[in-house]
C-alpha cells in the first residue's frame, strides 16, 4: 500500500498499515481528531494561529513555516529577497574562496543538509573550476570544542600560505554567522575566536555576514555589531523556529553561497504543501505519516523512530529530522497544562552501514520502534559492480548489477526481514536526489510533525525544554568569569 504523487514522491505503507500493524480500528478512532487537525492545519496557514502556541517569553506568536514555500511580496520568501540571495550567489562566485556557516540546531542541520546533497564529501578538495567558481565550505559553531575550531583557523592559514605562494593574495573568507540573538553561546564563541584570530592574519581578508532577526526596534547583539560594522545582513524571520528554517534565509543563504537551486526546493516545498491541503487522509501525506505514526506509539507501544535514509550524503536528513521530532513533539505538559511526558524518540541510521550495527536490535530487540526508510529510486551517477574476480564464485555472484540496484535489494530485505517479525517499518521513495524532491521530502516531515502536535495536543512550535538549561547556564558563566578575574 502506498500514497504516490504526481511528482513521484511515494509514502510506502505497508508494512505500518493492517492486520498485525497499525488497524484500521485504530485510524477510525482518530477520525474526529484528525478532522481537527486538518482544521488547524487550514487556520495555521490562513493566519498563522495555533491553539495555545506562545513564545518563550509567554506572548502570543505567529506560527509561519507554511508560508514560506510560497514567494510572494510581504512574505518571508519574496522576490525581492530571492534576488537579494541571487546577488550573494553573484558575489561569492569568483570572489570568495571560503565560506564558514556558523550556526547550531537549525541554523547547522538543515544548512548541512543542503551541503550534502549539493555538494558531496570531497567538494573542497575540488579547484575552483570544478567548482564552478563556487567557494569551499566548513561549518563551525555547532559545538564549542576547542580542537575542532582550532583545527578550522590553522587549516585557514595554511590555505592562506598556499594562496599566497602560487597566486600572490590573500585568501577570502566569509564568516556566515547565523544567530537569531546574537547571544547564543555555541555559535558566538566560535565566531569570535575565528573572526580574532583571522582578523589578525596577514594572509586571510575576512567579511562577514549576520544572518538574524530584522528587527530594528529590539535590535539583537548580533543585528547592533552588523550595523555598527557595517556587515551585510539577512533575516531569522519570526515565526518560524529553527527547526523548520530551512526554507527561510538561514538556509538559503548558505544554498545560495554553494549554487543550490532555491527555487526548484521551495518549489517541492510548495507542491508538498497543496498535497497536504487535501482533507482525504489517503491523499495527504504529512496527514497520513502523523497518523500512523502517533497510532504506532500510542496503541502499539511503537514510541521510538529510526530515521534510516539509504545513502551517505542523506545521513544528514536524518540528523536534521532528530531535531525536529525532537523539539517538537517532546513535551512535558499539554495545551490544557495536563502534565503528559509527550514526545516519541528519534533515532539516527543510514543504510546500508547501520544494518550492520543497529538491525540486530532492530530485528530482535524491544517491540517499540517504527524504522522509517528513505530511498533514491534514481541515481544520477550509477556504478556497475564489475565482476573483477571471476574465480571468487561468491563475489561474482554480486557483479553485474549497479550500486543502486545493490542498495535497494539490502534495503527491501531489511524491510522484509522486519515485517516478517512484527517490526513497523515504512519508506519514503524520492524518484531523484535534487532540489525539487529535497524541498518535498523535508516539508512533508515538518507538517507531519505539526499534525501529531494537534493529535497529541501539545504544542509543536515551543521548546521550553531547552530554555530550561538556558537560564542555568548564564549564571554559571558569569559565576566562572568572576572566579577567574579574582584569582
Amino acid at each position: 500500500m502506498s500514497l504516490k504523487l504526481k511528482s513521484g514522491f511515494t509514502f510506502d505503507y505497508d508494512n505500518l498499515y493492517g492486520e498485525g500493524k497499525v488497524t484500521e480500528a485504530d485510524l477510525k478512532s482518530y477520525e474526529e481528531d484528525l478532522k481537527k487537525a486538518h482544521e488547524a492545519m487550514k487556520v495555521m496557514r490562513e493566519t498563522g494561529f495555533i491553539r495555545a502556541h506562545l513564545s518563550k517569553d509567554g506572548e502570543p506568536e505567529k506560527v509561519l513555516f507554511s508560508q514560506t514555500p510560497y514567494v510572494e511580496e510581504g512574505h518571508i520568501n519574496s522576490p525581492s529577497s530571492l534576488k537579494r540571495l541571487q546577488e550573494l550567489t553573484d558575489h561569492v562566485k569568483g570572489n570568495v574562496d571560503v565560506v564558514v556557516s556558523m550556526g547550531i540546531g537549525g541554523s547547522y542541520l538543515g544548512n548541512k543538509v543542503l551541503f550534502d546533497v549539493q555538494c558531496g564529501a570531497y567538494w573542497n578538495e575540488l579547484t575552483k573550476e570544478e567548482r564552478n567558481g563556487f567557494p569551499q565550505v566548513y561549518f563551525s559553531g555547532n559545538n564549542i570544542d576547542p580542537r575542532s575550531t582550532g583545527d578550522l583557523i590553522h587549516h585557514l592559514e595554511d590555505e592562506s600560505k598556499i594562496l599566497k605562494y602560487h597566486e600572490k593574495r590573500n585568501l577570502k573568507v566569509l564568516l556566515l554567522v547565523i544567530s537569531k540573538s546574537g547571544g547564543t553561546l555555541d555559535t558566538m564563541s566560535n565566531f569570535m575566536v575565528v573572526y580574532d584570530a583571522l582578523q589578525k592574519y596577514p594572509g586571510i581578508d575576512v567579511e562577514v555576514i549576520a544572518v538574524t532577526d530584522p528587527n530594528m526596534e529590539k535590535q539583537t547583539l548580533l543585528k547592533k555589531l552588523a550595523i555598527e560594522k557595517g556587515w551585510p545582513q539577512f533575516a531569522v524571520p519570526d515565526g518560524v523556529g529553527g527547526r523548520f528554517t530551512v526554507f527561510t534565509e538561514v538556509g538559503l543563504t548558505l544554498a545560495a553561497c554553494i549554487g543550490f537551486d532555491i527555487k526548484s526546493f521551495l518549489d517541492g516545498a510548495k507542491d508538498m504543501d497543496k498535497a497536504c491541503q487535501n482533507d482525504d487522509i489517503w491523499q495527504n501525506p504529512a496527514m497520513l505519516n502523523a497518523a500512523l505514526k502517533f497510532a504506532a506509539s500510542e496503541k502499539h507501544g511503537r514510541d521510538i523512530e529510526v530515521m534510516m535514509p539509504y545513502g551517505d550524503y542523506l545521513k544528514s536528513v536524518s540528523e536534521w529530522y532528530i531535531q525536529l521530532l525532537a523539539e517538537s513533539l517532546g513535551k512535558q505538559f499539554n495545551k490544557e497544562g495536563k502534565e503528559v511526558c509527550y514526545g516519541r524518540t528519534p533515532l539516527v541510521a543510514v543504510g546500508t552501514t547501520d544494518m550492520h550495527s543497529q538491525t540486530q536490535q532492530h530485528q530482535e530487540g524491544k517491540l517499540n520502534k517504527v524504522v522509517q526508510f528513505v530511498k533514491i529510486e534514481k541515481w544520477a551517477n550509477d556504478l556497475v559492480i564489475p565482476n573483477t574476480f571471476p574465480e571468487a564464485k561468491k563475489l561474482a555472484d554480486i557483479s553485474g548489477v549497479t550500486m543502486s540496484e545493490a542498495l535497494e535489494v539490502a534495503r527491501q530485505s531489511n524491510a522484509d526481514a522486519l515485517a516478517s517479525n512484527k517490526r513497523y517499518n515504512a519508506c519514503f521513495a524520492l524518484p531523484e536526489l535534487n532540489a525539487y524532491h529535497l524541498g518535498e521530502l523535508l516539508y512533508m516531515l515538518a507538517m507531519s510533525v505539526a499534525y501529531e502536535g494537534e493529535l497529541a495536543d501539545v504544542d509543536a512550535f515551543n521548546q521550553p525544554g531547552v530554555e530550561s538549561y538556558k537560564r542555568i547556564m548564564g549564571p554559571k558563566l558569569q559565576a566562572l568569569k568572576a572566579a577567574k578575574a579574582a584569582k
